[in-house]
């Protein structure tokens, strides 16, 4: 929602400013330097990222506009299916998880949670991390390396499309003035015409400018901005299902694991201590 009001502020200030200056919209209105500095744009965004990023930025951009992806009811569910999993870990040993950990589907733990279910990113991260503790007598000093190397390449992949997009916005004042410098040729062709036609074509040259810094700094830095928070936000779910494994083979019960992993997570998103314990007492 905010995106959508930044936006608007921005949009109102600069042409509000422009009109109250007594400048005429229209002249603002040159669709060839659009075309020049968005198919520019788009080119070099094409050209310099695999297809995998770019598939991924066009999904993220509309997804940004709909707020976090996970939520306090989102994070409370994956706290409680992670108490759930670990303290039958507790009273059955590991070895009772294969099942679970093999076939989530099939598990009536994971099927309470259908939400968790649905997240593919999240679920693989959950079932091969306990299929490393079931498989193996593995250490908490053996398995906190690989689950960082593990969320620093998650961190890494969900950070791509913010930086690919705010390369753009890197490269769209220089795509500005390339269109201005086209508008200036052209006008350099009527230079001993009609003067008026002169100054429209100078008018043009210098709306490319326009519209490369203000796309630029007005709109595609803030979105990759956006995009940036809002995979770092998203990821901390992650860190909070790592903080409780690695407490939980360090030998802490569960509710305290949990407890550890609870206090990882942004404070705007994260459940009070008195609303968990009731949900926990819920779900037993």
């Amino acid at each position: 929602m905010l995106i959508i009001v930044g936006i608007l502020v921005v949009i109102a200030s600069v042409l509000g400013g422009f009109v109250a200056s007594h400048g005429k919209l229209a002249a603002l209105w040159q669709p060839f330097e659009l075309v020049i500095i968005g198919g520019a744009a788009l080119g070099a965004f094409l050209m310099s990222n695999p297809p995998k990023v770019v598939k991924a930025t066009f999904a993220s951009i509309p997804a940004v506009f709909k707020g976090v992806k996970y939520r306090s009811s989102d994070y409370l569910d994956v706290l409680t299916l992670m108490y759930e999993l670990l303290n039958k870990a507790r009273r059955e040993g590991f070895i009772s998880l294969e099942s679970h950990v093999d076939n989530p589907g099939s598990s009536d733990l994971f099927n309470k949670y259908p939400k968790v279910l649905a997240d593919h990113h999240l679920m693989d991260f959950i079932t091969d991390c306990l299929r490393l503790m079931v498989g193996s007598n593995i250490e908490p000093h053996e398995l906190e390396p690989l689950l960082e190397l593990e969320l620093e390449k998650h961190h890494h992949e969900m950070m791509a499309p913010a930086h690919a997009l705010a390369k753009v916005a890197d490269a769209l004042p220089g795509f500005g003035i390339v269109a201005a410098v086209l508008g200036i040729v052209i006008t350099m062709g009527s230079i001993g015409g009609d003067i008026a036609q002169v100054g429209a074509h100078v008018a043009g040259a210098l709306v490319g400018t326009f519209l490369g810094i203000l796309l630029a700094y007005g709109f595609v830095g803030p979105l990759a901005a956006a995009l940036e928070a809002r995979a770092e936000q998203d990821s901390r779910i992650y860190e909070s299902v790592k903080t409780a494994l690695l407490a939980c083979l360090r030998g802490y019960n569960p509710k305290v694991a949990l407890e550890f992993a609870r206090k990882t997570l942004p404070s705007a998103v994260r459940p009070q201590f008195a609303e968990f314990e009731t949900h926990l007492k819920g779900a037993k």
